[in-house]
């Protein structure tokens, strides 16, 4: 253990003792105290960050066709997963409330299983084409059937959705924070078309295996072979704008 780690879990256990009424963590306090960030923090939660979304914060949200999900178990073991729809598919019921759609996947139910141990989680949500600026939701998590979401958001669409695009499950996020996630270091994208094969399992439209763990022999030795046909195929749409490109040459990345 280093100086500074052994130093911080010191601070750590000692400041448990005392009641601190900063938003965050006690690590974040640490951590201010000893790098001098505390008066920077200390702006930052007064002016940035919330406890409920503000009106801008729901038509952010309400554009978005992508966030990534962080969870973790009961252990503390993290994981962050991707989601994406069309724009609504985000879905914002009042100014605490938040949900987003679990549509089929590959059954391993990471993010979900998580939350069944472990109700917190944080979704990020980044506009890489317009404002370039990005937006935190944490909260708690729970997961409801589509029957119950249908209830909790009259204005869902129905049934009438083709295979692959229907929810499984939703999840449902009481919002404890939102916060602004500033734009000088994220890049300017641009969006293209594609066709995106919604709930499919053919290894093809899901990137095979790019990353040779398959080949190279390292998967898990239970591990099971992929589902045979694909049946999202009649769930395959085309749609504008989808997966962004990022632009090249200087202005790709927004300097500090």
């Amino acid at each position: 253990m280093n100086v500074l780690n052994f130093a911080a879990r010191w601070r750590l256990w000692d400041g448990g003792r005392r009641y601190d009424p900063r938003p965050g963590s006690r690590g974040e306090h640490v951590l201010q105290d000893w790098y001098g960030t505390r008066d920077r923090a200390s702006m930052f939660y007064d002016r940035q960050l919330s406890d409920q979304l503000t009106p801008k914060m729901v038509e952010f949200i309400g554009r978005m066709e992508m966030a990534f999900i962080a969870t973790s178990d009961a252990g503390g073991e993290c994981d962050c997963s991707f989601r994406a729809g069309t724009a609504g598919f985000l879905r914002v019921l009042d100014e605490r409330t938040i949900a987003y759609p679990e549509f089929r996947g590959n059954g391993v139910m990471a993010s979900l299983g998580n939350i069944l141990e472990n109700p917190h989680i944080g979704i990020f949500m980044v506009d890489f084409t317009r404002d370039l600026i990005g937006l935190h939701v944490n909260g708690s998590a729970e997961i409801v059937t589509p029957a119950h979401m249908q209830e909790l958001d009259r204005c869902l669409p129905g049934p009438s959705l083709p295979p692959g695009r229907q929810p499984v499950q939703w999840v449902l996020v009481r919002v404890t924070e939102a916060y602004i996630h500033c734009s000088k270091h994220i890049p300017k994208l641009i969006p293209q078309s594609r066709v995106r094969h919604w709930g499919t399992d053919n290894p093809r439209y899901k990137g095979g295996d790019i990353f040779g763990i398959a080949a190279g022999g390292l998967g898990r030795p239970d591990g099971l072979p992929p589902a045979p046909g694909d049946p999202g195929d009649n769930g395959t749409v085309v749609e504008r704008p989808a997966t962004p490109v990022a632009l090249a040459g200087p202005h790709a990345i927004s300097t500090p």
